[in-house]
């Protein structure tokens, strides 16, 4: 089997163009040979040159060139050689210099291409673990990496976990911030990149074991710069192994720094969007329970034609702790009970649920309010200890028929009988409050009723106080509203009392509720 001969070395464009020019206007032929391991091998010739002696012969110095002149005297040949071969080595690193430009200008190319493709992806893709994966797959891909991966920083839980990877396997359970035996998070700690050639081997001084990385390696961390504020760090991009035996360069760190940059915002803007997600999510479950809470209380509609009824129940938050409630019992009676939790919010409007439920069940059964207290004390007692809140309550039943209000008061201090004197008798405490003290059993009074007259006047601190006038004063002006408007109905009484406290400014806001009742 015969081996075709190596094709001899040939001169760039450019020089075999000096060559040509210099035929053409000296009129003499040159032959040009190029080093290739110990011997000559002929790079670039005028046909004319071939078969002749040489009368003149130059080495270029600094290059790997012999230039030899034919047809010339000697010493005329050998100046004409040197300064071809200048000429000639000239064009060549021209020549050379233009390749490594256009060589550049395309890789530049293509590191603008893929920060274009990067922005695109970034802009059309909402996941960012679907963004993330496509990017490090295009980042491999120029890069030549036999592996990429994200990892982003976690603030509820402390932790880096790997957010997107392409190719091969590695490591992939979360890395605590501090972990010393990490050298993701020792470039998340540090905002310094890591970059190792084929050869090159790096491990952590303060780390005994693990941390150690072989071979081609680049790690970059994700920074984030707000419009306000300094920079923070929010992840790390790895790039190990190579499909090259190269390593990677400082070309390839300045790329993929810049590709962090554009990552990070992306890292960024997506905790922002799923932390607005999660508060608008929460804001829902707040307008849905603040909703639910409010179906728990009655329908003032149904007592027309019954009794004139008027009540109102503004949570400080969406849900709340205050609550009211009215029943129609037997014997043409009306039950109406009022109830203040300790607190505010979703603890206290559970406590006003199981309190509301309790008391229905027993209101309607036709229990004495004394029973009533009793039972619904029961009924709540572990959820109030469990929670460390307490409650205070009114049950009262208002029996036309009889002439009398027969109540029981956990400890609810704005309770009143306003006379149509308008005199206004203090419906005073039978018991401490729900979760104070564990009772056995609870008291219960009666005091007279003129109906048609009489007005029942119950409200929760949360309206006294938003008086900004102190409790005592506070009480005492809601009292005279209510007294000055007793012969009003109980809807504009209970308007001018909102109205009249107004909102609060100097205190912190609390539940507010007031209930008026005539029967």
């Amino acid at each position: 089997m015969t081996t075709a001969a190596p094709s001899p070395p040939r001169l760039p464009a450019s020089a075999r163009g000096v060559l040509d020019d210099f035929r053409r206007a000296f009129g003499e032929a040159a032959l040009v040979w190029q080093r290739t391991g110990d011997g000559w091998d002929p790079a670039g010739a005028h046909p004319a040159a071939h078969g002749r002696s040489a009368d003149g012969a130059a080495e270029v110095p600094g290059t790997a060139l012999r230039v030899e002149i034919r047809d010339g005297s000697a010493e005329d040949s050998a100046a004409a050689a040197r300064f071809l071969g200048a000429m000639l080595a000239r064009a060549a690193k021209h020549e050379d210099e233009i390749r490594s430009f256009s060589r550049e200008i395309g890789e530049r190319y293509e590191e603008i291409t893929l920060l274009y493709s990067i922005s695109e992806i970034l802009g059309s893709i909402i996941s960012l673990e679907n963004a993330a994966r496509t990017i490090l797959g295009e980042v491999a891909s120029v890069l030549s990496a036999r592996r990429a991966a994200l990892w982003v920083h976690d603030r509820d839980t402390g932790m880096i976990r790997l957010a997107a990877v392409v190719g091969g396997e590695g490591h992939s359970e979360p890395v605590a911030v501090d972990d010393p035996c990490s050298i993701t998070a020792a470039v998340f700690r540090e905002g310094r990149h890591v970059l190792l050639g084929p050869g090159e081997e790096y491990q952590r001084e303060d780390c005994t074991s693990g941390a150690r990385q072989r071979g081609s390696f680049l790690s970059v961390p994700v920074s984030y710069t707000p419009p306000e504020g300094e920079t923070r760090a929010v992840g790390v991009i790895n790039l190990i192994g190579r499909e090259t035996n190269e390593g990677f360069s400082a070309g390839d760190l300045k790329l993929l720094s810049a590709i962090a940059s554009q990552i990070g915002a992306a890292v960024e803007n997506n905790r922002l969007i799923a932390e607005s997600l999660i508060q608008q999510r929460l804001a829902r479950e707040l307008e849905l329970a603040h909703d639910l809470q409010l179906k728990l209380l009655p329908p003032l509609e149904q007592f027309r034609g019954y009794a004139e009824v008027a009540a109102r129940c503004v949570p400080a938050e969406s849900v709340g702790g205050d609550f009211y409630h009215l029943f129609r019992l037997p014997n043409n009676r009306l039950g109406v009970l009022i109830g203040d939790v300790s607190s505010h919010g979703f603890g206290a409007a559970l406590i006003m649920a199981l309190t509301i439920s309790a008391v229905a069940i027993h209101a309607s059964e036709g229990d004495a309010p004394s029973e009533v207290l009793h039972r619904t004390h029961r009924a709540v007692i572990d959820e109030l200890e469990n929670t460390e809140m307490y409650l205070t309550l009114v049950y009262a039943v208002i029996d036309p028929a009889a002439g009398t209000l027969t109540y029981s008061n956990a400890g609810h201090g704005h309770a009143f009988r306003i006379l149509a004197s308008g005199e206004a008798q203090r419906l005073a405490a039978t018991d401490p409050p729900f979760g104070i003290v564990d009772r056995d059993t609870y008291a219960e009074t009666t005091v007279d009723w003129v109906s048609g007259e009489d007005l029942l006047f119950l409200f929760t601190d949360g309206l006294s106080d938003a008086l900004d006038a102190g409790e005592i004063e506070g009480e005492r002006v809601l009292l005279e509203v209510a007294t000055d408007m007793r012969r009003e109905p109980p809807e504009q009484i209970c308007a001018r009392l909102f109205d009249r406290a107004g909102e609060a400014t100097h205190i912190p806001p609390d539940d507010r509720t007031a209930v008026v009742v005539r029967f």
